[in-house]
């Protein structure tokens, strides 16, 4: 059996996909109207209403019960995912891969979701699925590739297989670094994209920020010891390319809002749904920091999420930076 931690939108399309590969599908919420309205409807009414799941998905709001699986997934909010599976230490035996699908960066403690999942959970084999993917996308089966990775090849290739069918494409590898950057930074430059489109700047702007950002994204893996061929990949450019260029993206709305002259206060007010980057901005500029890397754009978001800066101001702040080797 395999169990899907989180029954938001993501966690429900996971189980949606892992039924539809053909495995037995525990999926834990929350929310007791959730798992009520799974089990009752066969909906998830809250996360993804309208979309009907195979009755054989079983939710329950019992943690422990849930882990009773040959793997878990990993789906609550990035900087949820430390306390919400924290009661399993201790009771999960050290042969349970744990796949985080989770994207984002710690904001109190910096840490990469592997990192925060392995300090509880150091005997577990840990493995990244991530790559582009919107939740409606695969909860209606459209074809869609992701990147699951790992530093026991071997046994990514193995998950790949159970949660693979025609239309959902697990590409395994081993790179658990830059498998995570990717997916946690492309939400913060997703934002910056949704911004540009809010203000009328165009495609040549989206194109720059994307490419620009895509050095970004590149500098940070390579410090935290990742590689740059995985930011060409699924779960770099191919993650990347996606949420920037579509109002599916929580991201990218968000942005878009922003940039048309809502504040932050007033968009979060009408979501049920979280934006990652919102959050991913502040930890992922103090990272750099650490490192000692630039990166502007991300910097720049955070500026105007985070630290009441002016949205023209920052845009101009960026046009004016000294020009340098794009290759730098």
């Amino acid at each position: 059996m395999i169990s899907i931690i989180g029954a938001g939108s993501w966690g429900t399309a996971l189980a949606i996909a892992a039924r539809r590969a053909g495995n037995d599908v525990a999926l834990w919420a929350y929310e007791a109207e959730i798992v009520a309205a799974i089990n009752d409807t066969h909906e998830n009414t809250l996360y993804l209403p309208g979309v009907a799941l195979d009755p054989a998905i079983r939710a329950t709001a019992d943690l422990e019960e849930a882990a009773a699986a040959d793997a878990l997934l990993l789906a609550p909010p990035a900087q949820h995912l430390r306390a919400t599976i924290a009661p399993l230490a201790g009771r999960l035996p050290a042969t349970v891969p744990l796949v985080i699908c989770s994207k984002g960066i710690e904001q109190e403690t910096l840490s990469l979701m592997s990192e925060a999942v392995e300090a509880s959970f150091p005997e577990n084999p840990v493995f990244i699925l991530s790559g582009p993917t919107f939740a409606a996308d695969v909860a209606e089966g459209l074809p869609t590739a992701v990147t699951l990775a790992g530093s026991d090849l071997a046994t990514a290739q193995v998950l790949a297989d159970r949660l693979s069918f025609d239309r959902f494409r697990p590409y395994s590898g081993d790179d658990v670094i830059g498998a995570q950057i990717g997916g946690a930074i492309k939400n913060v430059l997703a934002i910056a994209c949704g911004i540009a489109e809010g203000r009328g700047f165009g495609d040549n702007t989206r194109a720059a920020l994307i490419s620009r950002g895509l050095a970004e994204l590149t500098r940070l893996c390579l410090a935290k010891g990742g590689r740059r061929e995985t930011m060409m990949g699924l779960s770099g450019l191919g993650d990347l390319v996606l949420t920037c260029t579509s109002t599916q993206s929580r991201n990218y709305s968000l942005g878009l809002a922003l940039g048309g002259g809502q504040t932050l206060a007033e968009i979060l007010g009408q979501r049920k749904s979280v934006a990652e980057g919102v959050f991913t901005a502040s930890a992922a500029v103090a990272l750099a920091e650490k490192l000692d890397i630039e990166m502007p754009i991300v910097s720049a978001v955070d500026a105007v999420l985070n630290r009441g800066a002016d949205i023209n101001e920052v845009i101009e702040g960026l046009l004016s930076r000294p020009l340098r080797d794009e290759t730098d």
